[in-house]
């Protein structure tokens, strides 16, 4: 299993998002720029399952970044943010990290998951 995983709910619909774009990429610790990860799209169940390949993590700073205009704007739908970009840190290699979103046009929030 990917060691980091997401899963994008639509709270105004009350359904999976389907069709999000999604990039991970690692922060650095000093100046300098992210390194892009992984990226892939939600599926019909609104997960992305494999973001990077099987294996251990390195510990360090990660962000997923969610292109949620692309999102809205296939629905026909007007939104606020035309991204959400969730910043977490990952501690100890070897754990799973499954960071889900709950998403409306106007807001959203996101938490650890299992």
């Amino acid at each position: 299993m990917s060691p980091i995983t997401t899963h994008v709910l639509d709270t105004s619909r009350g359904q999976p998002a389907a069709g999000v774009p999604i990039t991970l990429s690692m922060l650095p610790e000093g100046d300098g720029a992210a390194r892009a990860m992984g990226s892939g799209i939600t599926d019909a169940d609104g997960r992305l399952r494999v973001l990077l390949p099987d294996g251990d993590l390195d510990p360090g700073v990660y962000r997923l970044t969610f292109d949620t205009c692309h999102y809205f704007r296939a629905l026909g739908v007007a939104n606020f943010y035309p991204e959400v970009a969730v910043t977490f840190q990952v501690r100890a290699a070897g754990e799973h990290y499954h960071v889900p979103l709950l998403l409306s046009p106007f807001g959203y929030s996101t938490y650890r998951g299992s």
